[in-house]
């Protein structure tokens, strides 16, 4: 498991454990990122924001929220 920061683009990844207080779980898996979902990193890398694209949907979260995101390849 790696933290969504050390993520590239174009990387297709799953959620393997959401880290934080109860209120960043909550904020994420309201976002949609819940344990077992798979998708694919738009950008990352740098100093801004990294963009997913889950559940049909684009998403822009900070480098700060993705530390709390642990991921695993999305093929496992």
């Amino acid at each position: 498991m790696l933290p969504l920061t050390l993520a590239k683009a174009g990387e297709e990844l799953m959620v393997a454990r959401i880290g934080g207080n109860a209120e960043t779980k909550k904020h994420l898996e309201d976002l949609g990122f819940v344990v077992g979902t798979r998708f694919l990193v738009i950008t990352a890398g740098g100093d801004g924001n990294i963009i997913v694209n889950l559940k049909e949907s684009r998403l822009a979260i900070t480098k700060y929220m993705a530390e709390k995101i642990q991921v695993s390849p999305g093929n496992e």
